[in-house]
């Protein structure tokens, strides 16, 4: 893949305006979801500046929420492409938060074997995760991200404005992953974080979050090896996201932060990770996400769902620990008796 373009944008339609003029297309299309729709499609001012005139045709709209990241919102996607005459020349904008980018990206990327697209992450959790490093997909089977692949969008624009439309718990899912992007960092990243004022995330805070996965991305793009450091926190997060999923769906990050506390207990006991590190991580997360509550008896379920993760070679589960912040190490592996003491840690912090 090509390395991806990130626009950081301090005026939307300026910046859609010069990302759109670098491609040639025919037709251009707008996906967003029910949300999007209402609060987000007016800012990018499509017909004023872009002389669209008709772009209100060619308006894809989908469930809001990850419960809508499904084989059946997608091939709502791909009707209504065919439906209005996409070819392998046009160009879809993807407004909404993570699970519109992914999804939107898919379709993108098999519609016709590939049509052009650009994302404009409306969340935190999507300017700073999902809409930038190549990984589009859905769910499938009750599990996250099952069906996917990789493919950059032309153009990120990142644009906190967005970020005015947002309650604070989904600035918290999106701070989920900057925290993750700070242990894997360094210290004065981590550091930093742990003393933010949320509500308050300035263009640069995004940036510098952007940066890592970056680096990180274009280091190793379809996650052969170093990018799976991106991964901390992911193989518990998952698992517990997929165990709400069945009951109460939790939200991507609040799982994130949950499964960092899981994966820092076993970075201590497997990869000398510090534990007043550890303990400063916790007491941040459980002060600002709570905690999924579940008893030994899911265990067997977790374990389960921890077995289906991506990263696994044959039924051994596979972990990206830490040995300190910013000491990353893949491919680690851990025993069930392992991942059960670390469970027990965190129902019992």
């Amino acid at each position: 893949m090509n390395p991806q373009k990130v626009i950081i944008s301090e005026n939307l339609a300026q910046s859609l305006t010069t990302a759109v003029a670098e491609i040639e297309y025919d037709r251009l299309f707008v996906l967003c979801d029910e949300t999007t729709r209402q609060l987000c499609l007016p800012l990018l001012q499509l017909d004023e500046r872009l002389g669209i005139k008709d772009y209100e045709s060619n308006l894809i709209t989908i469930g809001a929420g990850d419960t809508n990241k499904t084989l059946e919102s997608l091939s709502h996607v791909w009707i209504e492409l065919q439906q209005g005459g996409a070819t392998r020349h046009s160009l879809m904008i993807n407004l909404g938060g993570g699970m519109v980018t992914d999804l939107g990206g898919f379709a993108a990327s098999t519609f016709k074997r590939g049509i052009h697209f650009i994302n404009i992450p409306t969340t935190l959790l999507a300017m700073v995760d999902a809409s930038v490093g190549g990984k589009t997909g859905i769910n499938f089977g009750g599990l996250k991200n099952e069906i996917g692949a990789f493919r950059n969008a032309d153009s990120v624009i990142l644009d906190t404005a967005f970020l005015r439309t947002m309650d604070m718990e989904n600035l918290l899912s999106g701070f989920a992953e900057m925290l993750k992007h700070g242990l894997i960092s360094d210290e004065k990243m981590w550091a930093q974080l742990l003393n933010t004022d949320i509500q308050e995330l300035k263009v640069q805070d995004i940036a510098d979050s952007v940066a890592v996965k970056q680096r990180i991305v274009l280091e190793d793009p379809t996650e052969k090896g170093i990018r799976k450091a991106l991964n901390l926190g992911h193989t518990i997060g998952h698992a517990f996201e997929s165990f709400a999923m069945k009951r109460q769906p939790v939200l991507h990050g609040y799982a994130v932060a949950w499964g960092i506390i899981v994966e820092l207990y076993l970075s201590v006991a497997k990869t000398g990770f510090p534990v007043d590190r550890l303990r400063q991580t916790v007491q941040f997360i459980r002060e600002h996400y709570g905690s999924l509550s579940f008893t030994c008896k899911d265990y067997p379920e977790l374990l389960e769902l921890m077995r289906h993760d991506k990263k696994n070679t044959g039924a051994t589960i596979n972990f990206t620990l830490l040995g300190n912040i910013g000491d990353i190490r893949i491919n680690q592996t851990a025993t069930e008796e392992e991942i059960c003491e670390a469970l027990d840690f965190y129902r019992e912090g």
